[in-house]
């Protein structure tokens, strides 16, 4: 049985396996992922009505990625108040946001109220906005530095508002290249067992890689293939993002940047391999909207949101940093030939076009 025959029979795939599929063109790798894409999602494409609040950029860790940071790439350090976040979460819900999602850098100065209080603000003012909060990063940095487990840190997020988790924080899980990229920061097992803990609460999380820097082909399945097998445990993953690594601005000397086609055979073969996680995300922040549109013909059913606002990425280079109109979003979706659809944080649909 060849590898199509696998994939179209539905054969789970191993690395050496799925490491193939990136030598299939591209035009059979992407029908593969959308004959999966039809089954599960037909033509659907959500969306969220989204705020990104990014409170603080002042980090113990010194990331080689990193453009966010306050660093001297970046020297302009900055702490919101708990105020400052409720009212910027306000002002996005009377717009019509139905979640903030919220990813800080790991302040070692900020307090451990100044996280978990601004969670409790924000639903004290807004109980029906949903928190998407905290990095399994964040999580790792405010146990550590603040000498609790990461069960008390977990409990204490529900206790203060949070719904569910982000994905960042995952990079690649192999070692070596964290080492390189990101030392110092949660381990890869670390990172598992965190949303492992998260899910076991009943509660949600999606999941990440970052890619296009100095990891091999390789690298990405193996990461593919543990979240495929700690999904397979909880079933608490709603969503995986393959998130492009953006080039400016950071410590990272990269001199081979992805194609549009070798992003796109990632997306298409994360569907391929994630059978068992719902939604794939093109992130439009980092694959850029084009190109995310064209990954709904590769297994992307999910374009994020319209986000409003968003300084980590854009710091990189990216072209984030005012969001995007709905009227757009909705425009370029349908004008793609996909249906758009508003859905809340956990996938249920709000809204058909």
């Amino acid at each position: 049985m060849d590898i199509v025959e696998k994939v179209r029979g539905g054969v789970r795939l191993d690395l050496q396996e799925a490491l193939e599929l990136y030598d299939l063109d591209l035009f059979t790798l992407g029908t593969l992922a959308s004959e999966i894409r039809q089954k599960m999602h037909e033509k659907r494409t959500y969306f969220n009505i989204n705020r990104h609040i990014n409170p603080t950029n002042i980090c113990k860790d010194i990331c080689k990625f990193c453009a966010y940071s306050a660093s001297r790439k970046n020297p302009n350090p900055y702490t919101m108040s708990i105020d400052e976040i409720v009212s910027i979460a306000k002002n996005s819900w009377q717009k019509g946001a139905k979640e903030v999602h919220i990813v800080s850098a790991h302040n070692p100065e900020a307090g451990l109220e100044w996280y978990l209080g601004m969670f409790r603000a924000i639903k004290e003012e807004l109980p029906e906005i949903h928190v998407k909060a905290l990095t399994a990063a964040e999580i790792n940095f405010l146990a550590q530095e603040y000498g609790l487990s990461i069960d008390e840190v977990l409990d204490r997020m529900v206790e203060n508002g949070v719904d569910s988790m982000p994905g960042g924080g995952a990079e690649i899980f192999d070692e070596k290249v964290r080492e390189y990229i990101c030392k110092g920061k949660v381990s890869s097992s670390g990172w598992l067992e965190i949303h492992r803990k998260w899910h076991e609460r009943g509660k949600k999380s999606n999941a990440t890689m970052l890619f296009g820097h100095i990891e091999s082909r390789a690298h990405r399945v193996d990461h593919m293939l543990r979240l495929r097998g700690l999904q397979d445990e909880t079933g608490g993953f709603n969503c995986f993002i393959p998130l492009v690594y953006q080039r400016e601005n950071n410590y990272l000397k990269v001199e081979q940047f992805p194609t549009g086609q070798e992003i796109l055979k990632t997306m298409a073969i994360s569907r391929i391999i994630l059978d068992n996680i719902p939604h794939i995300k093109a992130y439009w922040v980092t694959a850029t909207i084009n190109l995310a549109l064209i990954a709904q013909e590769y297994g992307a059913n999910d374009l994020d949101g319209t986000i409003e606002k968003e300084s980590i990425q854009a710091a990189a280079g990216a072209g984030s940093s005012h969001g995007m109109a709905l009227e757009e979003f909705v425009h370029l979706i349908k004008d793609s030939g996909f249906t758009p659809v508003e859905r809340d944080s956990l996938y249920n649909e709000l809204r058909v076009w």
